[in-house]
């Protein structure tokens, strides 16, 4: 049993409706046809064309909730502070093993 086949499974034909049970073939996912605006004048039909990447970016940012200005300010503040703890404690390793290098493989 195919993908397609178990999706869809066909439904059982009711008596007295056989005429309208046929079973369609499935679609092969082909190209599908665009609908053609006719009767706009050439700049209007140029200008009014957005591509749909750009309009569902434009509806997935208008869901977004923004932080606030305090929100903003509070975790910037957060994240300079974690910055400069972890260059604090990953420098003072690094002196530490200079200082274990120097004092023990070098002399």
């Amino acid at each position: 049993m195919n993908r397609a086949v178990r999706r869809h499974p066909t439904k059982e034909a009711k008596p007295g409706k056989a005429a309208r049970a046929a079973i369609r073939p499935l679609s092969r996912g082909g190209a599908r046809a665009v609908p053609r605006r006719e009767g706009r004048p050439f700049p209007l039909s140029i200008l009014s064309w957005r591509p749909r990447f750009f309009m569902d970016i434009y509806s997935e940012l208008r869901k977004v909730v923004w932080p606030s200005r305090e929100d903003t300010i509070h975790l910037t503040v957060v994240v300079v502070i974690v910055t400069l703890i972890l260059g604090a404690v990953l420098g003072a390793i690094d002196i530490g093993f200079g200082w274990l290098i120097d004092n023990t493989l070098l002399r």
